[in-house]
This record gives structure tokens, C-alpha cells and sequence, in this order.
């Protein structure tokens, strides 16, 4: 016998057991025949409990912590006291050891109707001041990123429970079912990364998609890999199908969710995403006049930016761009994180940082507000600014500011809060919250409430006992409310 004959043999033993699996699959073709397709998607809309002012979320994520003293909380006693450290700041330790109390550089102004107090830093976002609730009275309980992450995003210290946004795509599901519902925008991975968005034992379904778009991308090649190269949409189709109901077969033996059902679920999504997706992401019919209005300017959306142009600034100006687009298609729960890792976290040089940050930052998010706000969008999204945490009054080192977590503001937008507001209190140094104090809990509670959830009803059976997001605190802050 020939080598090529030999390397084609069967025994008896391999025959049976690979024509086994055609034969078994002729009679499980006619089992297959009558069964039913799943019912309703995960993701199909749900009723709030309540009417709701909001329909979605945009997060614009300051990664490492701005400086409330810097940007919207004034503090002129810190000119009086430069230098020195008040009884009243000595027991507040922080991670590092720090010195005496740093002035701001930087010069407040009263801006719009509502004279709301605004630094230099944000000029653009200054014109806006009647649309924005800032909350200068936010603590947390920690002074370390990580752990800091982890409660603004999921509500808890560690990396153990479901993210915000897996919280609203369970309750409500989402208005589009042919994009991820809750999408995470940004460069590079974050603080935690994926955890920052998981939907932990919550059905998989909920996850955040990332997804990574740098500044100099081309639209034409945003989310390529979405697309089958080998089966066409039909083919696709059919094994999706036949593959689902093999699931449901086992899951109506075993009587449960299985992982499996969860990469079904995503599977189904990606197939799809293919329809609507890049359509979604490619920006490229926009006008030069949105462009511009994002400090796009000079720029065809479908190019990279030339030597002038800041990276950085350009992909966080596209990406509150797509967040209005992604906002108008249906998204329930968009974040746009700012810079890789860390780059609000000035432990060094922080005012010229701050002035750099924020300049790159400011248009963009001014531009997301005035194009949300043209389309009769604002009313119905709630904008969501801030921090992990804010920054000392007082010095580290020669001109830096450490991590705090006693006191600093976040600003709220649209989405049903009141405008033109500043609500809570530091003390006269900005360095703790002492007036109608707002914990990381009662935000969540707002913003649930917002979006028509009572945050004590919207619970989760997991391991014996019914979990929530703000687990057993949280108090919805009504005095901000309209």
C-alpha cells in the first residue's frame, strides 16, 4: 500500500466515530425542525419604573482625578493662607504627604444667567454654565484610583459587581438592538481596564463593548473585523440559528443559564452590528461646521491629523462626536474616557498639566453639549463630567496636588438635573465636603432615578441574596432635580 493510500485508511473504529456524529445529526435535524427561536432578545426595551427624564448616558471620564480648586470649585481663602496649613486641614491625610496650602492660578468668572462660578481653564464649556449642575460637595472613601475606579463605576471598592452601565442595559434593555447598548470610548486601556465596565454575574450580555478608535483612524476601516470574510449574512444566519437552538435544547435539559448562552448572545450582537455598526462609526457625512464646532477644524472626519494637530485632543474631540452619533442611534450608556491610564493625576507640575488637560478637553466637550442641545438630544441625555476623586489644596512636593477624596466636584448636564446650579459645599480651603455632602451612592441613585429606575427595586438574585447597585445606601438627590 502506498503512503498516500495509508494516510487515508480508516479503521473501523474511525469510521464509526466519524460518520457517528453525521448520522446523530439527520435525527437531530428533525428534532431541531419544530423548535422554537429564543423569544426576546436580552436587549429589547424594557418599561422604567417610572417615567423618566433621561433615555441615556454620556460618561466624559477625567482618568486620575482634576482639581476641584482649579476648575469649578473657587477657593480665594487660599491666596490669603498660601503657604500655610490650617488646624482645620492637618488630620485630612491623604495617600502622600503634602504641605502647605496652594493657590489656585488660575481665575474664576461668573458666567451666564445664572452666574455660576467657572475657572479660566474652561472657556468653551463656560458658555454652557446655564445648562450645568455642578456638584462641588462629592466624597468617596478612598484615595486610590484603582479602588476609586472601581465605586464610581460599579459601586463597590473591589472588582466584584456590575458595572452602571450593565445595570441600565438589565433594567431597560436597549432602543437599538443592532448596537451594543452600553460602549465604552477612549485610547489605550484606562485604570482596571475591562473591569471598570463588566457586567460580573450579570448575564454577559450587559458587558461594555470598548471600543478603540485613535485620532488618526479612517472610518472606511473602523470595526472591520465585524465582518464574516467566509459566510455571507444568509450563511451566517443559518448557523446562528442552528447553533442557538442547539443551546436552547441543552438549557431546557439542564433547567439554566450557561455560559454558552452569553457568546451566543454576543455572537448574535456582532452578527448585528454588521448592518448598522460602521455606518454608526463612520463620521464622514458629518458637516465641516460640527467639525468645527468639536475643534475638528481643517479636518475631513475621515482623515488622520496632520503634525499640528494633537493626537490626543483629536481623539477625544471624535469621540465625543461618535458619542452623539451612537447617542441619536440608540445607545443606552456611552463613556469617554480621557488619555490612557492616569493623565488627570498631577502629582507634579499641576497647574501647567491642568492647563493642557483642559485644553484639550474643553471644545470637544462644549462642542457635544451645543450639538446634543441643537437636536433636542440634551433634554433627554443626561452628560455626566468628572473624576475618580479630586486634589489637594495643598501642595505636593513643589507644585503638585495628591489624590483627594474628602471633597470635589462632578457637573451634571441635561437628562432632567437643574441648570445653572452649584450644589453642595467644601470648605473655604476645597478640601472637604461640609455642606449637603453627595457619596458616590447617592449619585448612582440620581442617575438611576433619572433614567426611571428606583435603585432599591433594581435588584439581582446572586448567590443567595438580591444585590443592587448602591447595595444598602444611596439617596436620590432631589434638590438637583427639575
Amino acid at each position: 500500500m502506498s503512503t498516500f493510500e495509508n494516510r487515508f485508511r480508516l479503521s473501523r473504529r474511525d469510521l464509526l466515530a466519524q460518520t457517528t456524529y453525521g448520522v446523530g445529526m439527520i435525527g437531530l435535524a428533525s428534532v431541531l425542525a419544530g423548535h422554537s427561536e429564543a423569544s426576546v432578545t436580552p436587549l429589547a426595551a424594557r418599561p422604567p419604573h417610572f417615567p423618566a427624564r433621561a433615555k441615556r448616558i454620556i460618561h466624559l471620564w477625567m482618568n486620575g482625578g482634576p482639581s476641584q480648586v482649579d476648575t469649578f470649585d473657587p477657593k480665594p481663602a487660599l491666596q490669603k493662607y498660601a503657604g500655610q496649613r490650617p488646624e482645620s486641614t492637618i488630620g485630612l491625610t491623604t495617600q502622600n504627604g503634602t504641605g502647605g496650602l496652594m493657590p489656585s492660578p488660575f481665575r474664576f468668572t461668573r458666567h451666564g444667567q445664572s452666574g455660576l462660578e467657572i475657572s479660566e481653564l474652561f472657556p468653551h464649556v463656560a458658555r454652557h454654565a446655564d445648562d450645568l449642575c455642578v456638584i462641588r460637595s462629592m466624597h468617596t472613601n478612598t484615595p486610590v484610583h484603582e479602588a476609586s475606579n472601581w465605586l464610581m463605576f460599579t459601586g463597590n471598592v473591589q472588582p466584584i459587581r456590575p458595572a452602571y452601565g450593565s445595570w441600565l442595559l438589565y433594567g431597560l434593555g436597549t432602543e437599538n438592538e443592532n448596537l451594543p447598548g452600553f460602549i465604552v470610548l477612549g485610547e489605550g486601556q484606562p485604570v482596571n481596564g475591562p473591569s471598570n465596565w463588566s457586567s460580573r454575574f450579570l448575564p454577559g450580555i450587559y458587558q461594555g463593548c470598548q471600543v478603540v478608535l485613535p485620532g488618526d483612524y479612517r472610518p472606511e476601516n473602523a470595526l472591520a473585523n465585524l465582518h464574516n470574510a467566509s459566510l455571507s449574512l444568509q450563511g451566517q444566519r443559518r448557523e446562528l440559528d442552528f447553533t442557538q437552538r442547539l443551546n436552547d435544547l441543552h438549557r431546557e435539559r439542564v433547567g439554566a443559564e450557561n455560559a454558552f448562552g452569553a457568546r451566543m448572545d454576543s455572537m448574535e450582537l456582532a452578527y448585528r452590528m454588521q448592518i448598522s455598526a460602521a455606518e454608526a462609526f463612520d463620521s464622514r457625512g458629518e458637516s465641516q461646521q460640527i467639525l468645527d464646532l468639536y475643534g475638528l477644524t481643517g479636518l475631513n472626519a475621515g482623515a488622520p491629523p496632520n503634525a499640528k494637530n494633537d493626537l490626543r485632543r483629536t481623539t477625544f474631540a471624535r469621540n465625543c462626536l461618535l458619542a452623539r452619533r451612537l447617542a441619536e442611534r440608540g445607545v443606552r450608556v456611552i463613556q469617554i474616557y480621557y488619555g490612557n491610564q492616569q493623565p488627570w493625576d498631577t502629582h507634579g507640575n499641576n497647574s501647567s498639566a491642568h492647563q493642557s488637560l483642559a485644553g484639550n478637553v474643553d471644545q470637544p466637550i462644549a462642542g457635544l453639549l451645543t450639538d446634543l442641545k441643537q437636536r433636542g438630544l440634551l433634554e433627554d441625555t443626561l452628560v455626566v463630567w468628572g473624576g475618580e476623586f479630586g486634589r489637594t489644596p495643598t501642595t505636593q512636593g513643589s507644585n503638585g496636588r495628591d489624590h483627594n477624596h474628602y471633597g470635589f466636584s462632578m457637573w451634571l448636564a441635561g437628562g432632567g438635573v437643574r441648570g445653572g446650579l452649584a450644589y453642595g459645599a467644601t470648605d473655604e480651603f476645597g478640601f472637604k465636603a461640609v455642606e449637603n455632602r453627595v457619596h458616590v451612592h447617592d449619585l448612582h441613585a440620581t442617575m438611576l432615578h433619572l433614567m426611571g429606575l428606583d435603585h432599591e427595586k433594581l435588584t439581582y438574585r446572586y448567590s443567595g441574596r438580591d444585590y443592587r447597585l448602591t447595595d444598602v445606601h444611596g439617596e436620590v438627590i432631589r434638590d438637583i432635580l427639575v
